[in-house]
């Protein structure tokens, strides 16, 4: 498995977390398990955003050494 797959998996694993986080939240009765829920849903919007950012990266660093090693850098 390479390292983009790997990204995408865990980048999706993110989103029932962050819908937990969601219900949590909604459903609280209590003031610490509303900013449990919050948490959860900051965290996994940050880190869907970080595993777009690793993958663009990737990207970039792959085609930079492909655009160096073409002679043109």
């Amino acid at each position: 498995m390479d390292n983009q797959t790997a990204n995408s998996i865990v980048g999706f694993m993110m989103v029932p977390l962050g819908l937990l986080g969601l219900l949590l939240a909604a459903r609280a009765v209590d003031v610490e398990i509303e900013i449990f829920g919050y948490g959860l849903v900051i965290f996994a919007f940050l880190f869907g955003f970080s595993t777009i950012k690793r993958v663009y990266d990737y990207r970039d660093a792959a085609r930079a050494i492909a655009h160096k090693e073409a002679g043109h850098g």
